[in-house]
């Protein structure tokens, strides 16, 4: 079956008789037949039936002509894409995915507006950080961005491993606690995991079967599941949920000028170690140009959250 034949059975379609469809093709009528009954004895079906008045198109063929003219729309668009294409400059291509992080978008956003290319393709995915993983390693994405600590280091370095996905780090931070502003918990003195236990817990929902260690939260240690528990799948949803009630959440702590909500804080966990920041790309890949200055933008962004974060943390107190 080729495009030809595709063709010559649409247009017979479209003029109701094979001669008229000849005649606009500029083609013999015998031609068209020929190629027609090739393609009929091909898939063991007809077509159509030829009368004094035309050609009558038999449920089959009817049911044929709607694959075969999408199909030469697709072609069309195919052939529309990439005409000329041989000597234009081949497109900027960047994709990062994070876990949901401000500054990571923020990064993003530099780089979009620094990027002055002719053609170019970036995007930005926020996920979950098995997701992110995944994404680097079947090289979905560039670059990864997510976080380690003490508690789920040795099972996420473990995954990286086995998927040969390398990290790098970018900054330690101290765990916090995001929470509203007016929140009960912005007033104590040191904020531990006990104090926390009658507010409601908000967490991102992750796929089922996956680890607690890829979560997006900072793993807390106590043996106590909460008794309320919100769960959301976007970072929208979240900042909505804390910021209207009393849930609170867990995680790096960074807030980002312009794009954290500004009606949520965060407030350092006390006792616990950091957490470490970071960006993943897949082992013996080599580093493009717009990867390299992702980086660099990533790691401005992250540096300016991190003072961001600490003057709205100084000013609670």
């Amino acid at each position: 079956m080729t495009f030809r034949q595709l063709s010559y059975v649409v247009e017979v379609s479209r003029c109701g008789s094979i001669n008229k469809a000849a005649q606009k093709l500029f083609l013999s009528q015998s031609g068209i037949s020929a190629a027609i009954r090739e393609l009929e004895e091909e898939l063991g079906i007809r077509f159509f039936s030829r009368s004094n008045r035309g050609v009558e198109f038999t449920p089959e063929g009817e049911e044929f002509v709607t694959h075969a003219v999408s199909l030469m729309e697709q072609k069309r668009r195919i052939e529309s894409l990439y005409t000329g294409v041989r000597f234009a400059p081949a497109p900027v291509r960047f994709a990062v995915s994070t876990q949901r992080y401000p500054f990571a978008e923020d990064a993003f956003l530099r780089l979009l507006k620094t990027t002055d290319a002719p053609g170019y393709s970036l995007s930005i995915r926020e996920t979950g950080m098995d997701a992110v993983i995944q994404d680097v390693c079947e090289h979905r994405a560039d670059v990864g961005v997510i976080f380690l600590s003490d508690l789920t280091e040795k099972i996420i370095r473990r995954r990286m491993d086995d998927q040969d996905v390398e990290f790098h780090e970018l900054a330690a931070v101290p765990p916090c606690v995001y929470v509203r502003r007016d929140h009960p918990l912005t007033a104590c003195e040191g904020l531990t995991e006990a104090k926390l236990l009658e507010y409601p817990y908000a967490c991102f929902e992750h796929d089922q079967g996956a680890a607690a260690d890829f979560s997006e939260e900072y793993q807390l240690l106590t043996d106590r599941k909460p008794a309320k528990t919100v769960c959301v799948n976007s970072r929208t949803a979240m900042m909505e949920v804390l910021a209207q009630t009393d849930a609170f959440t867990t995680g790096s702590g960074l807030l980002t000028a312009g794009l954290s909500d500004e009606r949520v804080i965060s407030v350092p966990l006390e006792g616990r170690g950091c957490v470490r920041l970071g960006w993943i790309r897949a082992k013996n890949t080599k580093t493009t140009p717009q990867a390299e200055q992702f980086l660099r933008l990533l790691a401005e962004s992250a540096a300016d959250a991190a003072r961001y974060t600490r003057d709205i943390q100084a000013r609670r107190g």
